[in-house]
């Protein structure tokens, strides 16, 4: 059985927004998305190639004033059944996390604790930075996009995230004070 490709449908989702350029889709991607599904350049403009040849998106050369031509893609008919076809099938397991914080955790009996706590806490400072990046990305979209058909369901992957990243905090804060009590109780 061939493996889904879930970025061509990420990228036909896209098309289903005002993003039409390679160059829009992927600063799209870099604001959202990225926060939960990766996308980098190098595979945008392939995929999008890919996407015109099997008939589920279109492209047309726009001109711009005073700049370049520019190429701007559209999902088609096939590729609207396409995306709601991937949309209706059942996730048929959980993604696994690849956490390096998690993986040197799991072996942290072999280094010393002040160096895990000090891992744990440099892990804790990027959480609660993805954290405030969250709470403007909301901020942002209730502002300025909340009548966008996308909007509640932009939201609610933000919600995820964001409650992810609080329960990361907070597991730091507790797994941080378990290696001081243990340390305390130890001598």
């Amino acid at each position: 059985m061939k493996k889904s490709n879930d970025t061509k449908y990420a990228i036909l989702g896209l098309l289903t927004t005002d993003c039409r350029s390679g160059y829009a889709i992927k600063q799209m991607i870099d604001r959202s998305l990225n926060h939960f599904w990766k996308i980098s350049y190098g595979q945008v403009y392939p995929m999008l190639k890919q996407l015109v040849t099997d008939e589920l998106a279109t492209v047309r050369d726009t001109t711009q004033a005073g700049g370049p031509d520019k190429k701007e893609y559209f999902i088609t008919e096939k590729g609207e059944a396409a995306l709601q076809e991937w949309l209706q099938t059942p996730i048929d397991k959980i993604p696994a996390e690849r956490n390096a914080v998690l993986l040197k955790l799991f072996f942290s009996r072999h280094q010393y604790a002040d160096t895990t706590i000090r891992q744990l806490e440099d892990y804790q400072e990027k959480l609660k930075e993805r954290y405030s990046t969250y709470e403007v990305i909301e901020e942002t979209i209730a502002s300025h996009m909340r009548n966008k058909q996308d909007a509640p369901y932009w939201l609610f992957t933000l919600d995820y995230g964001k409650r992810r990243t609080k329960a990361a905090i907070d597991w730091c804060t507790d797994t941080i004070d378990q290696i001081n009590s243990g340390r305390d109780n130890h001598g």
